[in-house]
């Protein structure tokens, strides 16, 4: 927990309790490629017993957001997941099926978005590319 608290006094949030277990799950689906929702974060607070509503969930994640501790992604349908902000930059599919969102990272494919943008005369500052896949049949 007290590397918790470092990261939310390095970000300049007060510790609180909700703030630390929210951060804890987060840095727990980071472990295994997770992405949580809003909604996935409250859930699994209260499977641990804690006490906190939804609306303090979407609070600590916007603060998260802001201090660049999380990044947030939208995808299509309004699917919002939270993940860990990373210096390493990666994209993402999205199963249509399940939800589940994955990670991936080609270097042929961000070759290719910089030949683009250079062939026609700008250069790439922040790009995010999301595939929407199904399982083959």
């Amino acid at each position: 927990m007290a590397i918790q608290n470092q990261e939310l006094r390095k970000a300049g949030l007060k510790v609180t309790l909700p703030r630390v277990k929210i951060l804890q799950l987060l840095e727990a689906a980071e472990q295994d490629s997770h992405h949580l929702s809003a909604e996935d974060v409250y859930k699994a607070l209260l499977e641990t017993g804690e006490d906190v509503g939804l609306a303090t969930v979407y609070r600590v994640l916007t603060q998260f957001e802001s201090a660049g501790l999380v990044v947030r992604h939208n995808f299509e349908g309004g699917h919002s997941v939270f993940e860990m902000a990373k210096e390493d930059h990666h994209d993402h599919m999205v199963c249509l099926d399940s939800g589940q969102v994955l990670e991936f990272c080609d270097p042929t494919i961000e070759r290719r978005q910089h030949e683009i943008a250079d062939e026609m005369g700008y250069e790439i500052v922040d790009h995010s590319l999301v595939l929407y896949v199904k399982p083959k049949q």
